[in-house]
């Protein structure tokens, strides 16, 4: 075997144009797959991160109406449903994978909320003590919720950053009260991520995606949720993973948990629990985006086809150029393996080399394309490994032709020709 592959790369070096040539195909194929599969990973890890955020691995499971979240801003309080206890909050937090968990209230879109004569649009929560480390966030001045603020129902509040850019003009909000249906809470500090992250925005599309929330966020302590709204509404559940791989799988039994323990009649309810989780959102993302590159794949696999097709070609040629050396090797004693080998050897070693500057390429094509039109891309080594492979495939698959027919030459007949 590696006197038939010396013999083979002497054999390219020695037609050096004409092996580029035939080469060429499998170049452009798989520079072409290299630069599309990075292009893919790239975009993938880039949707995924901007959905989870800076490693805020949180799984949200709410309450479900007929199939739709129901949104307790228009509708009433279900019945049927009871409300999570701490026995509960703890039996969720015993679930394989999961590091902590907080039950919470919430208005995605609140009313009646105003600091002075300004109205708030944003959203409110109703908190437990663990939301905080649920969210990985942190008080950044003042002062965080205390035990006490909880037993005594104390009408105090926390804001984000983008609050107090939006309603409170920058200003420190410290000291400042919000009326919220008719009840003053007092504003106790400024909480923010402990790890400052912003997703990548590149159109109007993304900004809609990831920007949803740019009003702010105002939290209460969760006893006091009812002075501000209504008694005995279900809660949502945050549960933060110890990774994002297991996130699904996590939200779904935790959501069919809760449906079992808070629903009063599962099997026959319209309402249940359904988790809601940044990474099912990413694959559901990253499926649109791979349906899309698959096509383009096949459709770059085309140009290895037609490589192939070369090779084989230029492998009939050099079959026809060297039948005097087939016929006297033969004469000599060679056997048809040994001439089959020598011309598939020559022929997969002709498509590795072409794989290989192919890798090159692609990865060099990729980082051009994310620099100049700011496109992530992540190299996949599998992928690499996989078009090396491949590329020896084609030269052993299109080279089984004329290695059949170079090892099948009667030796007299050779001679003579020659």
């Amino acid at each position: 075997m590696t006197e038939n592959i010396r013999l083979a790369i002497q054999g390219i070096w020695g037609h050096k144009l004409r092996s580029l040539l035939t080469m060429l195909g499998i170049i452009i194929g798989i520079a072409a797959i290299i630069t599309i599969v990075s292009t893919i990973q790239g975009t993938n890890e880039q949707i995924k991160e901007n959905l989870i955020g800076a490693g805020n691995n949180v799984v949200t499971v709410q309450l479900n109406q007929d199939g739709h979240a129901y949104d307790l801003s228009w509708n009433d309080i279900p019945q049927g449903v009871r409300t999570i206890t701490e026995d509960t909050r703890r039996e969720l937090a015993e679930i394989r994978g999961v590091e902590q968990v907080s039950l919470y209230y919430s208005r995605n879109y609140a009313d009646s909320v105003y600091y002075l004569n300004t109205q708030y649009n944003g959203e409110v929560f109703g908190i437990d003590p663990y939301y905080l480390a649920v969210y990985g966030l942190q008080v950044k001045s003042g002062r965080g919720f205390t035990q006490k603020d909880y037993d005594n129902c104390r009408k105090v509040a926390l804001v984000d950053t983008n609050a107090v850019r939006n309603l409170f003009g920058g200003d420190n909000p410290v000291g400042e009260n919000l009326e919220m249906n008719g009840d003053v809470f007092t504003v106790v500090g400024v909480v923010a991520l402990s790890e400052e992250f912003a997703p990548s925005i590149q159109n109007m599309q993304d900004y809609q995606m990831y920007m949803n929330t740019s009003s702010g966020a105002i939290y209460l302590p969760g006893t006091t949720w009812p002075t501000a709204y209504r008694f005995d509404e279900p809660q949502s559940v945050a549960i933060k993973v110890e990774n994002t791989d297991t996130m699904t799988s996590v939200g779904q039994e935790a959501a069919k948990l809760l449906t079992q323990n808070q629903i009063v009649n599962p099997d026959s309810s319209k309402f249940d629990y359904r988790s809601q989780d940044m990474l099912e959102q990413a694959e559901q993302l990253q499926k649109m985006s791979e349906s899309t590159n698959t096509q383009l794949i096949w459709i770059a696999s085309i140009s290895l086809l037609v490589g192939g097709i070369g090779v084989m070609n230029i492998m009939l040629v050099s079959v026809t150029e060297r039948t005097g050396e087939i016929g006297l090797k033969k004469a000599i004693g060679a056997k048809k393996k040994r001439i089959l080998l020598q011309f598939l050897t020559e022929s997969a070693v002709l498509t590795s080399l072409g794989g290989l500057v192919g890798v090159v390429t692609g990865v060099i094509m990729a980082q051009l394309i994310s620099s100049v039109v700011q496109i992530p891309v992540s190299i996949s080594l599998p992928a690499i490994a996989v078009a090396v492979v491949f590329s020896t495939l084609i030269g052993v698959v299109f080279g089984m032709l004329p290695a059949i027919q170079a090892a099948n030459l009667n030796p007299i007949e050779a001679l003579r020709r020659e």
